[in-house]
């Protein structure tokens, strides 16, 4: 099917003396002379090949042809208009879509309240979230198949990405409920050892696996891992169930789990940090604002 030449100044004459079927009044709205009028109108009508007004003395009246063509005519200015808006609205940053990565612990933490403050501040803006681990959000950014990560312990130094540091928190010891360590408020966590842990498999996310087990391993032991989980929710309910214990992000207390207790750990000085992250070389203004939301929310 060959592809119409319509010129859209043409069509626009169309649709105004369509409207107005007096060629004076039509120029008027249109804001040109009566001859160029009536030149747009006839380069339109040997297009179609057929008469698109029949023109009398002080009347002028559209063709079967002209009524046929009318509809078309308006779809397709509405159309390009309503296409114009989205698109500035897309390049302010007002419209669109975005696809969003995000750790499952900070459902727990910032990820709520950065969904309100984004869609309140771009309700025309349509967020898809994917949650993911740190390892999968990076592959998943160099990929494009997110645009944005919200992960835990970011890399120092990954070509083509940016990082911000929006978070940072403390560890805390995850105990069945009835372990003897859960009567303090305080675990040394030099006290674990000997005791089985269940952790997040390390391909999912190195730095934050190596930072626990380095947290034993200042304690003066190696952690004998005896159960992966992908996500810490799975975590708490093995911990739950007797199969270990686990250092964990201080936001995992809110997960709300009978059997599970949550104790500071000392020493205290090791934390975990949470970071915005984007291909550096992404110039979509969506991207921009949702770096900037999650920003200022985290100042």
């Amino acid at each position: 099917m060959d592809r119409p030449e319509l010129p859209l100044p043409q069509l626009h004459a169309f649709v105004v003396l369509a409207e107005e079927l007096h060629f004076g009044h039509a120029a008027d709205r249109l804001g040109i002379a009566q001859p160029p009028l009536s030149q747009q109108i006839r380069r339109l009508e040997s297009k179609v090949g057929h008469a698109l007004f029949s023109r009398a003395p002080g009347r002028v009246e559209l063709t079967p042809a002209g009524r046929e063509l009318l509809p078309a005519a308006r779809r397709a200015l509405a159309e390009l208009e309503g296409g114009l808006a989205a698109a500035r609205a897309a390049g302010s940053g007002r419209a669109g879509r975005i696809r969003l990565g995000f750790a499952a612990s900070l459902a727990l933490t910032i990820l709520p309240g950065l969904l309100n403050t984004y869609r309140e501040r771009f309700p025309g803006v349509r967020i898809e979230i994917h949650e993911m681990t740190t390892a999968p959000q990076l592959a998943a950014l160099h990929d494009r198949r997110i645009d944005v990560g919200l992960l835990r312990e970011p890399p120092d130094d990954e070509p083509g990405l940016g990082f911000a540091t929006v978070l940072s928190e403390p560890f805390v010891a995850v105990l069945p409920a009835g372990h003897p360590l859960a009567a303090g408020r305080t675990v040394q966590i030099a006290r674990l050892a000997g005791s089985p842990f269940v952790l997040l498999p390390r391909a999912h996310g190195p730095r934050l696996h190596d930072r626990i087990v380095g947290m034993c391993e200042a304690a003066g032991f190696t952690p004998e891992i005896a159960q992966h989980a992908v996500e810490w929710q799975t975590v708490c309910a093995l911990v739950e169930a007797g199969l270990g214990v686990s250092l964990a992000p201080a936001s995992i207390r809110r997960i709300r789990l009978k059997g599970v207790a949550f104790r500071r750990v000392a020493p205290t000085g090791v934390r975990t940090s949470v970071a915005v992250a984007w291909r550096a070389d992404d110039a979509n203004p969506l991207v921009a604002r949702l770096v900037e939301t999650v920003d200022q929310g985290a100042s």
